[in-house]
């Protein structure tokens, strides 16, 4: 079992073998379709799509891994259905598809909404291909190296991955650190692992098993997604495009023949990095491809490659977030912290032992995204009009049945009421954090992470008794907490270089 862990041929083969049954072939496939109608629906995002689907996964009590191929499909497929309204309607379905609507639907308002649309999804399919396979390259190597660490190199990782998640999503560093340490005082609530005295529970029973991490993602995501689409209209005028007008010409696919392949190593590194995410990754690569085009000046006014870029990128970051997710158990972004949360529910626990204990859960996820992109090949080009057609149906109509899911969804999580009550009160906490500029994705990340933290610093005290420095004898451990301390440094030297706030931009994958 090992060896399937180290060798990624023998580790594919045997992935091939799980994701090519019947039920898991149906299962990516519902996924494919879900994220792609996730990503068409402008307002709600991959995020709140996995989110509302993680208590139908496990009231069906699916197989783990069925229903993770499942839950990364929605998320890889989200991102290939978010450029069509941003090329029909100018509107994208999710934060990673901002760019697409420069050029995208400029390039729709010439009458080349068809090609833009196959441009976007081959893209798509290509950079996500190729993602996969970078995935499958890096995660035995990452493995290995992980493979030796301790509780002080796993504090120090999870550290850094909270410190630079907080940094990039949000506006404000302060904001970022303040839903961070919120999230880090809901992990405390509940059965103290290692003393099993209760804390913070406050005589109610339903609170001594914590917050359950699937309620809280719903109302702060899916639940708040609501209550803000609720306040605004989202009714524009959808250009039509026909099938046999999909394909791009000669001339776009010598246009995008570099496009392709920096954008996906672009997206690919970035998707690696905690924090960043598919937003960031398309942000980067289209400001990469402008930079290194001949006339750049026309991007905006409908370039192929302003579509191709983004598009390219964001799926490869998808692949990417996969790598530190299952090697080392550190999510790069949002969704990825409700991966995370999934699998932990699953009984699996996510690092550089998943391969190596659950190499058929692991090998099967990998193999199953390369059946998924050729699905969503298959299936967005044929689909477009489908998916234009559901643009029209009215946001009013569609709340109250999404609101109905969410809740019967809630319950089936633990059959419990009180878990309505929770997800409703994080569904207003979630919509008033938006309205005062409040990250969410901290308090998600950290409600992941910081069961384990607590954990795995206190067994590092424990078997230092009590000193600190630990952390700083360790090389690898003062070298991630040295990262973690550069990422929530930075924005502060460069305030003082330029003389300006420390903001950065938005990530709200995505965030």
């Amino acid at each position: 079992m090992g060896d399937l862990a180290i060798d990624p041929v023998s580790g594919l083969g045997l992935g091939f073998q799980l994701a090519l049954t019947p039920q898991n072939l149906l299962f990516a496939l519902v996924g494919c379709l879900v994220g792609t109608a996730i990503g068409v629906l402008p307002g709600i995002g991959p995020v709140s799509g996995v989110a509302i689907l993680l208590p139908v996964i496990f009231a069906t009590k699916l197989d783990p891994t069925s229903g993770m191929i499942m839950l990364a499909a929605v998320y890889y497929g989200s991102q290939y259905g978010g450029s069509t309204t941003s090329i029909l309607i100018n509107t994208p379905g999710e934060s990673s598809s901002v760019m697409t609507c420069l050029d995208g639907y400029a390039m729709a308002r010439k009458g080349r909404a068809g090609p833009a649309l196959a441009m976007a999804a081959i893209a798509s399919f290509i950079a996500g291909t190729l993602a996969v396979l970078g995935l499958m390259l890096l995660a035995p190597p990452l493995t290995a190296f992980a493979l030796g660490f301790g509780p002080e190199e796993n504090t120090a990782l999870m550290i850094l991955g909270l410190t630079t998640l907080t940094r990039l999503a949000g506006r404000s560093i302060m904001k970022g650190l303040v839903a961070a340490a919120f999230g880090l005082a809901l992990g405390t609530v509940g059965i103290d692992s290692m003393s099993g005295t209760p804390r913070f529970a406050f005589g109610n029973a339903d609170l001594l098993g914590g917050f359950d991490f699937a309620v809280v993602a719903i109302g702060l995501f899916a639940l708040a997604e609501l209550f803000t689409n609720a306040e605004e209209t989202l009714e524009r005028p959808v250009i039509r495009t026909r099938f046999r007008e999909l394909w791009p010409t000669m001339a776009d696919w010598i246009a995008v023949r570099f496009t392709l392949i920096r954008a996906t190593v672009v997206g690919f590194l970035i998707g690696t990095l905690p924090g960043a995410g598919a937003t960031v990754a398309s942000f980067m690569a289209y400001a990469i491809e402008k930079r290194a085009s001949r006339h750049p000046e026309k991007f905006g006014t409908g370039v192929i490659e302003g579509v191709a870029a983004p598009e390219a990128a964001n799926n490869a970051a998808t692949g990417g977030a996969m790598v530190p997710l299952l090697t080392l158990g550190l999510p790069s972004s949002a969704t990825a912290a409700i991966l995370l949360g999934a699998i932990n529910i699953f009984g699996y626990r996510p690092g550089p032992l998943l391969a190596i204990e659950h190499p058929d859960f692991f090998w099967g996820v990998v193999a199953s995204m390369y059946v998924g992109n050729v699905m969503l090949l298959i299936l967005n080009l044929p689909l477009v009009g489908l998916w234009a057609s559901i643009l029209r149906i009215p946001y009013g109509i569609l709340l109250p049945f999404i609101v109905l899911f969410t809740l019967v969804g809630t319950y089936a999580i633990n059959n419990n009421v009180f878990d309505i009550w929770v997800m409703l009160a994080f569904g207003v906490l979630g919509w008033l954090m938006r309205k005062f500029d409040y990250p969410a994705a901290p308090v998600v990340l950290a409600l992941v992470l910081g069961p384990q933290l607590e954990t795995n610093l206190r067994r590092a005290l424990t078997i230092s008794q009590g000193d600190y420095t630990t952390f700083l004898v360790h090389p690898i451990a003062a070298t991630l907490l040295a990262l973690a301390a550069f990422s929530l440094a930075w924005p502060l030297v460069m305030r003082v270089v330029r003389g300006r706030p420390t903001e950065v931009p938005v990530s709200n994958e995505e965030v």
